[in-house]
């Protein structure tokens, strides 16, 4: 098969039909062998009857739909897992991505030879001050942290060669990072494409500015687990033994002096009641904790391989 097309899906029965007629079109243009899959993220709507309806009008339409809404990540995964195209491309469901650059996204896989090609809303239609600033910061922090120079880390139109989909686990709201999470797992060429964003047509926007917070804080998280997941004890021991050093060598300064100044009978201060024994103290028992924080993440880290797991309660036609 050639290409797997991947919507995640929240609250979008109005724009599904003309999604699905529109990317049927482009397939059937192109001579695309194809499947579509719509991963209905808990709606509250009537999305996923839709779902069902155009499954019975287009055979190639797959469905997953989750009992409560989980977000764009988890999504992302399930739909990941049993994607079975050549080239899998991932596009919101609201209408603002065009599905008429999916030949040019799997040229790129294909015959450029890229891993992952990420989509660059160039021109936006977003309110300037909600998100086009906020994301403009965003992206700016994002490039500089992981190295990956692209100007549109959250545009949900991406094209993945299919290894790259069953190599990355994306969890939690880490769906903006899978570019820094396939450069780590090994996938480096990485491309980019100015693609065409759409004024949203039906419905209103499902993110706001906690969004950018939590991307932050998300990025912070990624870059952790991408560097010492399997290995915290290359942190947590080298800045714990750090910490250790520094308060024994203090320690023992402190005594050393006092020795020094009973030899020669000078007037000294007790160790204890010196204020630089404390601190001391202090950094000898953080350095401790954080030792024995990287000895239990490390114990964990090798016990624990399972992929995240969501609670499925709807499937339709997912034989392949």
């Amino acid at each position: 098969m050639d290409i797997s097309v991947v919507i995640p899906l929240y609250n979008e029965e109005e724009s599904l039909p003309e999604l699905t007629e529109w990317i049927h079109r482009v397939m059937e243009e192109n001579k695309f062998s194809y499947e579509i899959i719509m991963v209905d993220d808990g709606s509250s709507d009537n999305s996923w009857e839709v779902v069902e309806k155009l499954a019975e009008e287009y055979p190639r339409m797959k469905g997953i739909g989750f009992r409560r809404n989980y977000g764009k990540s988890a999504a992302l995964n399930e739909g990941f897992g049993i994607a079975s195209g050549d080239v899998v491309i991932t596009m919101d469901a609201d209408l603002q991505d065009s599905p008429d650059e999916i030949p040019e996204l799997y040229q790129m896989i294909t015959n450029e030879g890229f891993d992952l090609v990420s989509g660059w809303k160039k021109v936006r239609y977003d309110s300037k001050w909600a998100k086009n600033i906020p994301s403009k910061v965003f992206n700016w922090v994002t490039r500089k942290m992981s190295g990956i120079y692209l100007h549109d880390f959250n545009c949900g139109l991406k094209a993945y060669r299919n290894e790259v989909v069953k190599a990355v686990e994306v969890s939690g709201e880490m769906h903006r990072y899978i570019p820094v999470i396939a450069k780590w797992a090994g996938f480096n060429k990485i491309g980019e494409k100015v693609v065409q964003h759409r004024k949203r047509k039906y419905g209103e926007t499902k993110f706001g500015w906690n969004r950018f917070i939590n991307g932050f804080l998300d990025l912070i998280t990624i870059s952790f687990i991408s560097r010492f997941s399997k290995k915290p004890m290359h942190l947590f021991g080298f800045w714990g033994s750090i910490s250790f050093l520094i308060g024994l060598v203090i320690t023992i300064w402190l005594i050393a002096e006092k020795l020094l100044n009973m030899k020669h009978q000078v007037i000294y201060r007790q160790v204890t009641d010196q204020p630089m024994f404390y601190l001391a103290l202090l950094a000898m028992t953080f350095g401790l904790i954080l030792f024995m924080s990287g000895f239990l993440g490390e114990m964990i880290a090798r016990s624990s391989s399972d992929r995240n797991k969501y609670l499925v309660g709807k499937r339709l036609k997912l034989e392949n």
